[in-house]
């Protein structure tokens, strides 16, 4: 193989290096059955233990298990099914492009009615609110499996395999952040799987499942658990329905597959990112019409701007001449690409993580003021995008140079428009 094609040392690391490393896969978890256990607190606090605390032997449910699993072979076996388009990823260090079958929403849509026809036979979904603690905690140990084999198999795949930013030499530290680029069994693709399918249509389940937990209590659900799920039911359709642009973001060019994206895929999304409707369980909220009203608003705009910015660029990164972008003002770079500077990413140069924001505030209003446990998905989605654009910024000015600094006084304002 040519030097050209060896991937370098990674010097520079994230994440508190490898003692955040082995830090985190305990914080992590921990973190997930601590929230979900103060969800179920007659108090609902994030700022007081949860008591009394399971026991270990509370935690493991055999059946849990299965059923974790057996929600992954779903999604795996439906994603495999010969519908929708192939397409290109991103070009390779090699020089070769991986294929992707983009199907993404085909599979919401079987799940949908293979979960409708489970109703109909008299599932009782509303179980999985009783059962959650044991769910996460067998998606923990699912996600740390999946990690270990991830890790083991990435030592034995050739080095312009491996990820720019998880080939440290420490063990501890690639296997958090991901030795291997590209990980597949044949052609399936097992980081591309977990991005989108199981984590993200899981999360839906889940919501629908607290819903129906809540009409069991109440006799119907609320306006704000409602809200909340069809908030959440709009993001994730939207994500599936623009399957094909995940392929250009930072975890599938850049980062490797280890521990943060298995445990963040399958794990923290699913059970963190549906507190809102896990809240309203416990802690039911009346909306009046017009504060409901107010709130569909907010999230309209964030999902507005967030639409049009992510659409904006997409359209101009496959075609630059195209009619709706060929207008827009743009900066050379000596990689032969333009940088954007006018229109929605003339604006802040993330337009589209600030209405990712709006939208995230939106989904936590629906439970009120007094708690601040629903707004833990804002606040971490906050120091997440902060985190994230930090290392866009770091990876652009190294790949654009005076081009990014030419880029950055235009646009000075990174998500906020003249705060941040």
């Amino acid at each position: 193989m040519g030097d050209k094609f060896k991937m370098p040392r990674t010097t520079e690391l994230e994440f508190g290096g490898p003692v955040g490393a082995l830090f985190l896969p305990v914080l992590l978890p921990c973190t997930v059955f601590y929230l979900l256990l103060a969800c179920r607190t007659e108090g609902g606090s994030v700022w007081s233990l949860p008591s009394p605390l399971p026991a270990p032997s509370e935690l493991w449910d055999l059946d849990a298990f299965l059923l974790v699993l057996g929600w992954f072979g779903l999604q795996a076996a439906l994603g495999l099914l010969p519908v929708g388009k192939v397409t290109q990823g991103m070009q390779l260090r090699d020089g070769t492009r991986l294929a992707y079958r983009i199907n993404g929403l085909h599979s919401f849509v079987a799940t949908s009615l293979l979960l409708g026809l489970g109703l109909l036979g008299g599932l009782r979904l509303s179980s999985v609110h009783d059962r959650c603690v044991q769910l996460a905690f067998a998606s923990t140990v699912a996600s740390f499996a999946l990690s270990v084999f991830l890790y083991g198999r990435s030592l034995g795949v050739p080095e312009s395999a491996l990820a720019p930013g998880g080939n440290s030499g420490n063990p501890i530290y690639d296997f958090f952040i991901g030795h291997e680029l590209n990980p597949r069994i044949g052609s399936f693709d097992l980081k591309y799987f977990c991005e989108l399918r199981p984590g993200l249509i899981g999360w839906l389940v889940i919501n629908l499942a607290m819903l129906m937990k809540e009409s069991e209590l109440r006799g119907s659900p609320s306006v704000a658990m409602v809200l909340v799920n069809c908030f959440q039911l709009l993001y994730v359709l939207d994500a599936l329905w623009h399957e094909e642009a995940v392929l250009t973001t930072m975890d599938i060019v850049n980062d490797g597959f280890g521990f943060m994206l298995a445990f963040g895929d399958l794990t923290w999304v699913p059970f963190t990112y549906s507190l809102q409707a896990h809240f309203l369980v416990s802690h039911p909220r009346d909306l009046a019409g017009t504060t409901a009203a107010a709130i569909v608003l907010l999230n309209a705009l964030g999902y507005f701007i967030f639409r049009r910015a992510n659409s904006q660029k997409n359209t101009f990164r496959r075609d630059p001449s195209d009619p709706r972008v060929a207008g827009l003002e743009t900066i050379p770079t000596a990689t032969g690409r333009q940088l954007l500077v006018s229109g929605w990413w003339g604006l802040v140069r993330h337009p589209n993580y600030l209405g990712d924001l709006i939208m995230a505030l939106a989904w936590s209003l629906p439970c009120g003021l007094a708690h601040a446990l629903p707004y833990f998905y804002v606040s971490y989605f906050t120091v997440l995008l902060i985190h994230r654009e930090a290392r866009d910024e770091h990876l652009c000015r190294r790949k654009y140079g005076s081009a990014w600094s030419e880029y950055c006084k235009r646009v000075p304002y990174r998500i906020f428009p003249y705060v941040y």
